[in-house]
């Protein structure tokens, strides 16, 4: 019996695959990708610690191609760095305070605050880390600077709005006011180990997380709120 047609074909022309599309002809996700996995790199083991060789391991990619996109270690740092603080910004923007009453917008924004930091330990790590580098490679970054300016213009313009309305009192500075809420929702990660361990507090659990947060709001509100 003659064996089917089909079986006669050479093997490597029976069916070929269909080519999928490589990481390098989609160079705004492939550069996505390595900065999501080097962010988690950087907060985990710092500049010093994170090695290319592993995040081009983690993202299938090459060192070559790294070193294509971002030029070295310390530029796909940068870029890291300037990326998540991008992220924090976007979000800010898209919170409306100005359509708010000035006190509803505060209790908003701080919420957010508090709320994206303890979502976000990875970005309270980088943030650390470059504190441990005191600040030598975000004082590259005109970017970072840039980026930066909509969001304290935002707080000038809620706090100006609640003085208006007798709501908020006056002398406050709208980059002290940053700090404040930032201080405040940082510290519940960034010292959520030795803290809750000092003081035998579970700092991740649901109930002292909403009682935390509802104390950082009022602190704040307090702090600003006219006599």
């Amino acid at each position: 019996m003659n064996e089917p047609v089909h079986s006669q074909v050479p093997a490597k022309r029976r069916r070929a695959p269909a080519r999928e599309t490589t990481r390098t002809n989609d160079p705004e996700r492939t550069k996505a990708n390595i900065l999501e996995v080097a962010a988690s790199e950087f907060g985990e083991k710092g500049l010093a610690g994170a090695r290319i060789d592993e995040i081009a391991a983690l993202t299938q990619t090459s060192k070559r191609m790294i070193y294509y996109y971002f030029g070295s270690k310390e530029g796909l740092y940068l870029a890291v760095l300037e990326e998540s603080y991008k992220r924090v910004r976007d979000i800010e923007s898209e919170l409306h305070l100005q359509d708010l009453e000035p006190e509803q917008a505060l209790r908003r924004l701080v919420a957010f605050t508090f709320d994206h930091h303890l979502q976000h330990e990875n970005y309270i790590r980088l943030v650390m880390n470059e504190n441990i580098n005191r600040g030598q490679f975000l004082a590259q970054s005109q970017r970072i600077q840039e980026l930066n300016v909509p969001a304290i213009a935002a707080i000038k313009h809620l706090y100006e709005r609640g003085v208006q309305d007798g709501v908020f009192r006056r002398g406050l500075d709208a980059v002290d006011i940053h700090a404040s809420i930032s201080a405040l929702s940082f510290f519940n990660v960034s010292n959520q180990h030795t803290f809750g361990l000092i003081f035998k507090l579970d700092m991740k659990s649901s109930a002292y997380i909403a009682h935390r947060r509802d104390n950082v709001i009022e602190m704040l509100l307090r702090f600003m709120r006219a006599p």
